[in-house]
């Protein structure tokens, strides 16, 4: 058994259905559906079952960098009036939480997630960013299942439309990451650091907390469900305080 598939959940006849039920109606397929249902796995489910089941969080690592590498081959071959600073504004809006939660729930994911009693009835499986982080498990997923090109037909099923959004000014994201990236770099040729201060409360419900280094100055910390959200509120922060957004 591969090693990451040790603890996934057990498919019952039931899931194997429900499973089954979410690929045709995606055009997808699977050689092997514990993949498909580990990437379905909130941590919540995998702490209810006293970690008998492991959960998507690795899946989601690896989702990230593939989901951003597609995203960004496909910007650079298909866009080639644009500059480095418009692709990095444009990609972070369109794997965005916003951006990956509305794709996420138009396919149908929230029906299909496993989350523990508790997170459900606080409505978990509607919340955008567990919903965003299983769109990058699912893309790990394919990709360790059917290799690279599987899991770029399917962010390209729905990325083009995402960057066509955002350019017809139909979603937007703030992303004050990149914005404080390219005010440091113009201006100090260095790039920000940001920096794990805590990270407390049971592991279906954390609290990160994030501070942004720009050279000696220290700004935050400031909080947010998940990392990738804690750094914006940092860099958010610093932004205010240099005077380029307003408090």
């Amino acid at each position: 058994m591969l090693s990451y598939l040790a603890k996934a959940p057990l498919l019952s006849e039931k899931r194997e259905r429900e499973l089954s039920s979410f690929l045709e109606a995606n055009g997808l397929k699977f050689n092997d559906l514990r993949l498909l249902n580990l990437a379905f796995t909130h941590t919540s489910y995998s702490n209810e079952c006293r970690n008998a089941s492991d959960n998507n969080e690795r899946l989601e690592f690896l989702g990230d960098s593939v989901l951003g590498m597609i995203t960004a081959e496909y910007l650079f071959s298909s866009f080639t009036r644009f500059h480095e600073g418009e692709f990095s504004k444009i990609k972070a809006v369109v794997v965005s939480e916003e951006s990956l939660s509305e794709v996420a729930l138009g396919i149908g994911v929230s029906d299909y997630l496993l989350i523990g009693r508790g997170e459900r009835s606080q409505g978990g499986n509607l919340k955008k960013a567990i919903l965003a982080d299983c769109m990058e498990a699912i893309i790990a997923a394919l990709y360790l299942d059917q290799g690279l090109e599987t899991a770029r037909r399917f962010v390209l099923s729905f990325i083009p439309g995402q960057v066509e959004k955002f350019l017809e000014n139909k979603i937007s994201y703030k992303d004050y990451k990149t914005e404080l990236q390219e005010y440091l770099q113009k201006r100090r040729g260095k790039v920000p650091k940001y920096v794990l201060v805590s990270q407390t409360g049971p592991d279906h419900d954390q609290t990160f907390s994030v501070t942004v280094e720009l050279g000696t100055k220290v700004y935050g910390p400031a909080e947010g469900r998940n990392k990738k959200s804690a750094e914006q509120a940092a860099a958010r922060m610093a932004l205010i305080a240099i005077g380029l957004e307003k408090g």
